[in-house]
């Protein structure tokens, strides 16, 4: 009885059931569409800050470089044999550590014992500037002219050496031709741990070509590529790399998960250390926690246990990604989500008043079914369910809408840029795309295509807000209905 009445009295009132439902369906559509393109911009935010951080990285331990002394400027320093074969081209490698003061290696092991530490590692951020060319020596040469006519040329003419004579040589010798010509190249080289390569600075990049380390190289003299240095400086897996006299053999081509990675080469960590005269040191340990919610607990941890640190989390690093990525994201996070949540109030609002106004204009049956001998909570169920049955149909209308804008905004994919900047104190560098060794102070801009991926939570929040709406609307109304009395059926007919 109850269905068939129901059924009855929907297909007579299509059109106010209609307006009902697109009220709630416009407002759970924006909801939706807010939702998912709020998803895309945390997956797209998660991108940059993936590239500043490194896969499976919550934060890093680094220590600030101390201010340049007079005697120790930290600037490189060439030399070259000045005495050797003109013909002779000349080299130099100049090897420093970049990324922020070193730490001890045995700092790794002590981070990995704070509470909430679920793995540490310790990778190596070094700097090379390799400096080759050629000097060509200039040819001393003096002017002359002719001396006293009534010189005979004996030796005592000549006395007094060059341009104290009388007649011989004068002016001063002068050197002409001559210079140098020289190539400077600079280049990052990262410092793994070999035996924990998901963590550190080669976690986020892919092995494209060749292999990656195996656990044995600790201390084997090879070296993974990134993809553009390997090009750039047509470099092949067999090959050999020559770092200040060091030949190490090209294992791997690595491209990096975003375009943004600043590191060059990766060597074994101990090679590196050597290269780097950085015996048992470190620039940047890298750390993931046990749980992501205890983040903030394990950094305050990790500065009150091992002072002179700086503790990055990822959090840090958001507050530093600026550009319209960051622009759009506040935009969706506060003026998307409140628009969505006061279109939704409004929907249903107009939905409980549209169903009270149809319960207005129903006096007559709702009199006439109590005269008949209906109860009042008979009436009101019939009320509630047929708004009910608007709100599923008005979230139908509004997730196949929400699914729609969404989709269009993935088609679409607009272009939002995020610039990448520095928290100090090392922060990222040495990480991939974390400023790199040597750019701490440069800021990268990423191009970041936007997607509105629609979850399944989404979709539940969706029919749930439908059936909230038809609820309120039909509370509202079956309360209406509940009021009216037999006589004034009645009195209507009259």
């Amino acid at each position: 009885m109850f269905g068939i009445y129901l059924k009855r009295e929907l297909s007579r009132r299509k059109k106010a059931a209609l307006v009902i439902a697109m009220g709630l369906a416009l407002g759970i559509a924006l909801v939706i569409t807010v939702s998912s393109v709020s998803a895309g911009m945390q997956q797209a935010q998660g991108k940059v800050l993936k590239s500043l951080y490194g896969l499976g990285t919550d934060m890093t331990v680094t220590k600030a470089r101390p201010a340049a002394t007079a005697s120790s400027s930290g600037r490189p320093k060439f030399d070259f044999d000045a005495k050797a074969d003109s013909s002779m081209t000349q080299s130099s490698d100049r090897v420093m550590t970049q990324g922020g003061q070193s730490l001890k290696s045995s700092l790794v092991t002590e981070v990995a014992a704070q509470k909430g530490v679920s793995s540490a590692v310790g990778a190596l951020s070094l700097n090379v500037t390799k400096v080759d060319g050629s000097f060509t020596r200039g040819t001393a040469k003096s002017s002359t002219s002719s001396g006293s006519a009534g010189s005979s040329g004996s030796s005592g003419s000549q006395q007094g050496g060059p341009g104290g004579g009388q007649g011989g040589s004068s002016g001063q010798p002068q050197v002409q031709g001559g210079g140098a010509s020289f190539d400077v190249n600079s280049y990052s080289v990262a410092g793994v741990d070999v035996t924990h390569q998901d963590l550190g600075p080669l976690a986020t990049s892919k092995i494209t070509t060749g292999r990656t380390f195996t656990a044995s190289q600790t201390d084997t003299k090879a070296a993974v590529l990134s993809a553009s240095y390997a090009k750039e400086n047509k470099k092949t897996v067999g090959g050999t790399l020559t770092i200040s006299g060091t030949k190490y053999t090209v294992i791997g081509i690595a491209t990096p998960d975003s375009s943004e990675s600043t590191t060059d080469v990766y060597l074994p960590l101990k090679q590196a250390q050597t290269l780097g005269d950085s015996k048992d040191k470190v620039t940047t340990i890298y750390v993931k926690a046990t749980d992501s919610k205890r983040i903030d607990t394990v950094k305050a941890a990790i500065q009150k246990n091992i002072p002179g640190t700086t503790v990055t989390t990822s959090a840090d690093l958001a507050s530093t990604v600026s550009g319209s990525l960051s622009t759009a994201s506040d935009l969706a996070t506060s003026v998307g989500k409140w628009l969505s949540v006061a279109v939704l109030v409004a929907a249903f609002l107009v939905a409980a008043l549209l169903t009270s106004s149809a319960v207005s204009r129903r006096v007559r049956e709702f009199g006439t079914l109590k005269a008949l001998g209906w109860p009042s909570r008979r009436v009101t169920r019939q009320v509630v369910g047929e708004s009910v049955v608007n709100g599923l149909l008005g979230g139908a209308l509004g997730i196949a809408l929400g699914l729609g804008a969404a989709y269009t905004v993935t088609a679409i994919s607009p272009k939002l840029t995020a610039e990448l900047g520095s928290t100090g104190g090392g922060g990222m560098g040495g990480g991939p795309g974390g400023g790199g060794p040597g750019r701490q102070a440069v800021k990268n801009t990423m191009e970041i295509a936007l997607s509105a991926p629609v979850s399944v939570t989404t979709i539940a929040l969706a029919a749930g807000l439908a059936i909230a709406g038809g609820l309120v609307a039909g509370a509202m109304g079956g309360w209406r209905a509940s009021r009216m009395r037999p006589a004034d059926a009645l009195r209507s007919v009259a």
